[in-house]
């Protein structure tokens, strides 16, 4: 399975304690400064619309991954852009889009207004990350949207979740901290969201124990991976592209 980013928005601010040891911004300040280095200005929040064209250039049906170093959401982020980027998205329709958040009921907005209460394209999946038990709020915000595809990104892992409804969710991502700074994460936080996932038919990934470097702690959840992926989502005209 093919898969690629798509960064039309690079940058952003910090809004929770998963952002405490954020990966993308302890990479992107290594280049402050280097004139002509796409991240010459840190992780200060850029926008990219010359990159919103790539999609359709990418003529083999690929996940893509929305803005991997920021948040399509982010309240500096102006509505005319958020549009184009949409427009990208369902022009090349060919392509399936994973779209994470932390900013859940920004997202929830836009997209009701957008759709005007219609569904999402099946090729968008819109998610929301979820750190800790203090930030499910968001799983409702993500719940309220009209869509198949939704997501859930337990990533940073830094509680235990607790009671969590996940009626009308589709995928679950567990994966620990990694990074110098990076906080431990109990099993016992991962398995209880495995049987969850288990018990309420949601495809249940594990992505990595985390530790000094993503693969320190490898990605074995009680001896076994775990490599759920919700395929009776994606739509049937590029199901089995994406699978080969």
């Amino acid at each position: 399975m093919d898969g690629r980013h798509l960064g039309s928005v690079t940058g952003c601010t910090k809004i929770g304690p998963g952002c405490d040891n954020c990966y993308a911004q302890r990479f992107a300040e290594r280049w402050r400064g280097i004139e002509g280095h796409p991240y010459e200005q840190g992780f200060d929040l850029r926008l990219w619309p010359s990159r919103l064209h790539q999609p359709s250039q990418w003529k083999k049906p690929r996940m893509i991954f929305v803005n991997s170093m920021s948040d399509l959401f982010h309240n500096r982020v102006d509505l005319q852009f958020i549009d184009k980027v949409f427009e990208a998205m369902e022009a090349a329709d060919w392509h399936v889009y994973q779209v994470l958040t932390k900013r859940s009921s920004l997202m929830r907005r836009y997209v009701r207004d957008r759709y005007r209460g219609g569904e999402v394209p099946k090729h968008i999946w819109l998610g929301v990350s979820v750190e800790d038990a203090a930030h499910k709020g968001r799983i409702d915000h993500l719940r309220q949207i009209n869509s198949e595809a939704r997501f859930i990104s337990f990533e940073p892992l830094l509680s235990p979740i607790g009671p969590v409804d996940l009626f009308g969710i589709a995928w679950a991502i567990v994966g620990g901290e990694s990074g110098p700074k990076a906080r431990r994460m109990e099993p016992s936080w991962a398995t209880e969201l495995r049987d969850k996932c288990e018990a309420e038919g949601v495809a249940f990934f594990f992505k990595q124990w985390g530790g000094a470097r993503p693969k320190s702690g490898g990605r074995l959840l009680e001896g076994e991976e775990w490599n759920g992926f919700p395929w009776q989502i994606v739509p049937q005209s590029i199901l089995k592209s994406l699978q080969r």
